[in-house]
């Protein structure tokens, strides 16, 4: 069983693996094509016209949250099936995760989706749009780690607490203070 650390290590070094120019095998740097199903990883990252999108990762105590954007076209955004197109977007990330994770480490990693995807999308110019989704997953050998939506307890000393109502504007005023009053 990996210790949190180890499994926190293995996800960001599985996405640091989806590097740009990691999809073509003459630009990753141990000779093999990874491919996330990124928009980007469409023809010869150097030559042609590239696409602007990407994904990142950050941890929420037991919950990945996986980021996405992407630069847009307003006849996309307007054809209608552009939040399934997301969802499977995010749904490769996470699949392409799970293989590099296994490949890293040796132990299999478990993704389950929580919540729905939250998409926002602006416009930038009369063609062109930015979008930005996220989706959190649980993550399945973090079992230790408590969530971030937990309450959290009041665990002040009584000391310090005893100090905090004593000043402010509620206490006495000190002996050599000569403002006036009111």
């Amino acid at each position: 069983m990996a210790t949190t650390l180890e499994i926190i290590r293995g996800i960001s070094q599985a996405a640091a693996n989806a590097y740009d120019g990691a999809h073509v095998e003459n630009y990753s740097s141990d000779g093999k094509a990874r491919t996330v199903g990124l928009k980007r990883e469409e023809g010869d990252p150097i030559t042609d016209k590239r696409v602007m999108d990407g994904f990142g990762v950050r941890f929420h105590g037991n919950q990945l949250c996986i980021n996405y954007q992407s630069e847009l076209q307003l006849k996309e955004v307007y054809g209608g099936s552009l939040e399934s197109d997301i969802e499977s977007m995010l749904s490769n990330i996470a699949k392409f995760l799970k293989k590099e994770y296994k490949v890293i480490t040796g132990d299999s990693l478990t993704l389950t989706p929580s919540g729905e995807v939250e998409i926002i999308v602006q416009n930038t110019s009369r063609i062109r749009a930015w979008c930005q989704a996220h989706q959190y997953y649980d993550i399945g050998s973090l079992k230790e780690v408590e969530g971030t939506t937990s309450p959290s307890e009041d665990r002040l000393d009584s000391s310090f607490k005893k100090f905090l109502d004593q000043g402010g504007f509620k206490g006495k005023r000190p002996q050599n203070d000569s403002r006036k009053k009111g």
